[in-house]
């Protein structure tokens, strides 16, 4: 999968979040990887500063990090998740 850099992409990725049962925010933060998960409590939070491709890079560590139940998720948010975690992250 060819990872495009673009407003909607990001949109994807954060349609795919809404199907989930984790909350995404994006919040202030001194986070040292850019984002941080809190399993617990099913949120995840990226530092709003970051700019397209941090926010990007980051949903798709956190997608890789997270167990998502792909019952839930429509079809072409499915093949989206599925994509994503056959594609090897390189940055």
């Amino acid at each position: 999968m060819e990872i495009k850099y673009t407003k909607h992409f990001l949109n994807r990725l954060e349609d795919l979040f809404s199907e989930t049962d984790y909350m995404l925010r994006y919040e202030k933060g001194n986070f040292q990887s850019g984002y941080c998960i809190l399993k617990d409590t099913k949120i995840a939070i990226v530092n709003k500063y970051y700019s397209l491709d941090g926010k990007i890079n980051s949903l798709l560590e956190i997608v890789k990090q997270i167990e998502i139940d792909s019952k839930v998720l429509s079809d072409k948010n499915k093949k989206l998740y599925q994509e994503i975690n056959q594609t090897q992250l390189s940055f």
